[in-house]
């Protein structure tokens, strides 16, 4: 009968040690599992009185012991040695993450009659002491058992050599190192042995040709262990299969007469072992039962006919890929009439009659890849049509070779084909339409020939379940209507190169929306290419120049790299919001570009010279990467610029003195850079400006009256800078900002309209981005954070439409605005951190908008404060004598300085010559005598002169 859980609150798997061992009393095998994040043990539960019910136990039905643990964290694979229990095994495919189970193995020691057990796929915390004796199923792979230790002493450690009744033993991918440890030869019962990929170096053990019951051998993966003499395995007479894949067998002379003594082998991988040659003369061939064999990627060099491997009647796998075979096919290929599976892709130049396909009745994969020194498509295609199983054949690839001719419409009886490679050949000729039949294709790749001709809606029709399509590099042409959807709706892989498919873009790629890569180089597309807000990765192609693009837009990907050169006939560019880093090119090759739009990304160092020389180039917008230094003098280049965005870069010095030039300016970005220096009087000049952003930099100075002058402007920030002074007086200027402006942007309200750039603005107490459609509609002035002084101009009053004014965190003065309450829009008001002072205007209360009011001064009185306005009197410096000085522009500053600096100059001297005597005696004693020397000087020279021409 089963044993009992215990209901002991400190021991919930008590009755588990009980069970195994009934005199032994309480002990919590629970305590074997150290750490369980992921909760796969949760049906271990004390309230289940029968612990036999846990997930992953079994016990004996007879003695009630426990037999088996099966803790595996991933579903088992497909092998006949594992008894598959869903309701035993931890975990499946969904669960399997990080949260693997954590085990000390010094608990599991009181499971005495434990005989299978299977923790792989989880975790050790700790060496473990020797497992029970009577083990018989021991599963640790995939556990990192190991962790870089001897595999002689870990194993000693586990007690593996005393294991007597083992006949399971799996310990691949244990992250173990040394040799293979000898007391594995020891173990005298085993059956399955797996210690593939481990780390194992040295020379593989004869001592394993002792396992005499062995049944299952797999070493591959070890690609430090070499042997010299493969006869051990001759003794392994139960063995059925063989991996020794990536094991040196360079100098193994005999391993094909050593595995030609296992009559029960029946499957052999030696892949990837250095093997020099499988042409050894056997007197008669002993495997009689081998079903797969696995020589790939080995370097014969010899001529295919004297393999011994076309004798090997009873093959369903041959796998010779990369093994560099000569010469012509055997005719005993059409022998091996089991084969399934034929991997002949041997990447050297082979003949093959395709007559040999014909016998070959269960044929489903075919590789002859990258081999065939000639052919003809029709031909072969035929041959396999003549094939007992041509409706059987799933995967057939003939690319890479020098087959001719056309694809025969015979293509479309191959019903189960599932991938059909045909690329890199010389075919000519049309695409059939019967191609559209093969409704199981999940591959299909006809690129790099020969072929011509329209591929239409019809090729596609019955293509619902294509992941990939390759037709670059033909003559070809995709035609389909405007309103064609695809049916190949999970495609992922598209590959178009070179094929005609404008000039319009194909809209239809819209719809792919599992699509990983794409490739439509040189497609004739002459209009827009839009693949904005998708998760496409890695870089632009490197042959962009050849496409008559005049639009691109990848905004918001995952492309990274350098951009190359771009179409020659491109206007218009968005990458934005992608991954691109390193110097902007210096030249993307495109002298009509009209829009280039490339923020948030991370180009670096400076913007090159070439941007000066795109004559038509109107906006530029290089927000948000980490472009540093100056930008280029443009002077006389970028008259007709109509937005420059700059913002958040590292950019510096003063600035930019060729936009004095930009008059069409209608967007002027700088914020968030370290640009310095006064801003110039001529900033009044850009009659366009609408939108002026000049935040977060290290600018001084007063604030130019001529700012008065941009009658358009919606929106200026002039915040976070060291600027000085008064606010200008002339406010009502603004006339876009009081109502009746007229509004006309030209180019750039398209680009306010379709751009995702942001503008920020610090408004109702945080700062806010905006832009598109919403740009027209915030009207905006921020001159926080600056060292401003005097008081609020009354022409303020007089701007309706204005929604945010902030001019906090100054020196302001004075009263506020009696007629501040006209300003009917306003929806922020922020004046706070300020010297204000006097009575909060009543007319407040009109600001049914206002959402957001921060009046934090100290000198203010009246309601809604408590503070009483008697005896409080404020001065109004809104536009007063402080603020007229102010305003005195720099030329008139000039001149004054110059002018009183040389009359007072003049008199200095003149002075001190009329009052000091000695002064003056001196003065004209020192002219009178200069005035004498340059006399004389002047005659003499005169004299001399006068007579070497006479002379002459």
């Amino acid at each position: 009968m089963h044993a009992h859980c215990s209901n002991d609150p400190t021991s919930q798997t008590a009755s588990l040690a009980r069970a195994a061992y009934p005199t032994r009393g309480r002990r919590s095998f629970r305590r074997a599992v150290a750490s369980d994040p992921a909760g796969r043990l949760a049906s271990w539960r004390e309230e289940d009185h029968d612990c036999c019910c846990w997930r992953g136990v079994r016990c004996s039905n007879v003695t009630g012991h426990v037999l088996e643990l099966r803790l595996r964290a991933l579903p088992v694979p497909c092998d006949l040695s594992y008894d598959d229990d869903d309701d035993n095994i931890l975990g499946g495919p969904d669960d399997f993450d990080d949260k693997t189970l954590q085990f000390q193995i010094a608990p599991l020691l009181s499971l005495e009659r434990l005989e299978h057990l299977d923790l792989s796929w989880n975790g050790f915390q700790e060496g473990s002491p020797r497992l029970p004796g009577s083990l018989r199923y021991l599963n640790l792979s995939n556990t990192g058992l190991g962790v870089g230790g001897d595999a002689g002493m870990v194993l000693y450690q586990l007690g593996i050599s005393n294991l007597s009744r083992l006949q399971y033993l799996d310990l691949s991918n244990t992250w173990l190192e040394g040799v293979v440890p000898p007391q594995l030869s020891n173990l005298s019962n085993l059956e399955y042995l797996d210690i593939s990929k481990i780390g194992f170096d040295g020379v593989l053990p004869p001592q394993l040709g002792n396992l005499s019951k062995l049944q299952y051998l797999d070493i591959s993966g070890n690609d430090r262990m070499n042997s010299s003499d493969m006869s051990w395995v001759e003794q392994l007479q139960w063995l059925g299969y063989l991996d020794l894949g990536k094991v040196d067998l360079s100098k193994a002379s005999n391993w094909a007469h050593a595995v030609n003594m296992v009559p029960s082998l029946r499957v052999l991988v030696l892949s990837d072992c250095k093997l020099a040659c499988a042409n050894q003369s056997l007197p008669y061939v002993n495997v009689t039962k081998l079903e797969s064999l696995d020589l790939s990627a080995n370097i014969f060099n010899h001529t295919a006919a004297s393999c011994w491997v076309w004798n090997l009647t009873s093959l369903e796998y041959l796998n010779l890929r990369f093994s560099t075979l000569l010469g012509q096919v055997p005719d005993a290929l059409a022998g091996m009439s089991s084969l399934q599976i034929l991997d002949f892709s041997v990447r050297n130049s082979v003949m093959m009659l395709p007559c040999l396909l014909r016998s070959l009745c269960d044929l489903e994969i075919l590789n002859l890849e990258g081999s065939l020194s000639s052919g003809n498509m029709t031909e072969l295609i035929e041959s396999l049509q003549m094939n007992c199983s041509y409706q059987k054949i799933q995967e057939l690839n003939l690319a890479g070779n020098f087959i001719n001719g056309t694809i025969p419409t015979g293509i479309g009886r191959f019903v189960s084909l599932v991938t059909l490679e045909l690329h890199d050949n010389k075919l000519t000729g049309l695409v059939p339409l019967e191609i559209s039949m093969l409704t199981k294709l999940t591959v299909m790749n006809l690129g790099s020939n020969n072929l011509h001709g329209v591929i239409t809606e019809e090729h596609f029709a019955g293509l619902r379940n294509l992941r990939m399509i390759g037709l670059s590099y033909n003559q070809l042409e995709i035609a389909v209507g405007p309103e064609w959807l695809p049916p190949f709706i999970r495609l992922e892989d598209a590959y178009f190169a070179s094929c005609h498919m404008g000039p319009l873009f194909p809209f239809w790629l819209k719809h792919l929306l599992d699509i990983d890569r794409i490739n439509i180089s040189s497609a004739g597309i002459a209009t827009l290419l839009d693949m904005s807000n998708n998760s496409i990765h890695g870089g632009l192609p490197k042959n962009m120049e050849i496409m008559s693009l005049k639009g691109l837009f990848s905004a918001s990907n995952q492309l990274t790299g350098p951009i190359n050169l771009l179409p020659k006939n491109l206007t218009r560019l968005d990458l934005s919001n992608n991954s691109f880093s390193g110097p902007l090119p210096s030249n993307f090759g495109t002298p009509n570009l009209r829009w280039v739009h490339l923020p948030s990304n991370s180009f670096s160092s400076h913007i090159p010279d070439f941007i000066c020389e795109l004559q038509e180039l109107r906006i530029l917008d290089l927000a948000s990467n980490l472009l540093e230094g100056e930008f280029p003098q443009c002077s006389g280049t970028m008259s007709q610029r109509s937005a420059l965005i700059l913002s958040k870069n590292n950019l510096s010095g003063m600035f930019p003195s060729f936009l004095q030039d930009c008059t069409q300016l209608g967007l002027l970005d700088l914020s968030g850079n370290k640009f310095t220096g006064r801003l110039p009087i001529w900033i009044g000049d850009l009659m366009e400006l609408q939108y002026l952003s000049l935040s977060n930099n290290l600018f001084y100075g007063n604030i130019p009256f001529t700012i008065t002058n941009l009658g358009k402007l919606h929106d200026l920030n002039l915040a976070g800078n060291s600027l000085s002074g008064a606010i200008p007086c002339r406010l009502s200027n603004l006339t876009a900002m009081a109502g009746y402006g007229k509004h006309d942007g030209g180019e750039q309200d398209w680009y306010f309209d379709t751009s995702p750039s942001m503008l920020s603005v610090l408004t109702k107490g945080q700062e806010l981005h905006y832009g598109g459609f919403a740009l027209p509609s915030m009207v905006s002035i921020d001159l926080s954070s600056n060292h401003l002084i005097g008081g609020i101009p009354e022409g303020l009053s007089s701007l309706e439409l204005l929604k945010n004014l902030n001019l906090s965190r100054n020196y302001l003065n004075g009263k506020i605005p009696d007629k501040i309450g006209s300003m009917r829009s306003l929806e922020s008001l922020d004046l706070s951190s300020n010297k204000f002072s006097g009575e909060i205007p009543q007319s407040l209360s009109n600001l049914s908008y206002l959402s957001y009011l921060n009046l934090g001064n100290s000198g203010l009185c009246g309601p809604p404060l408590r503070r009483n306005c008697s005896g409080v009197i404020a001065k109004n410096h809104g536009c007063g004598s402080q603020n007229k000085a102010a305003h005195v522009t720099e030329p008139m500053f000039f001149y004054l300085g110059l002018g009183s600096g040389w009359v007072v100059g003049l008199w200095v001297v003149f002075c001190i010559l009329l009052f000091k005597k000695t002064w003056r005696t001196a003065y004209f004693l020192f002219f009178d005598k200069v005035y004498d020397k340059i006399y004389v000087f002047v005659v003499v020279t005169l004299a001399s002169f006068a007579q070497k021409t006479t002379a002459r």
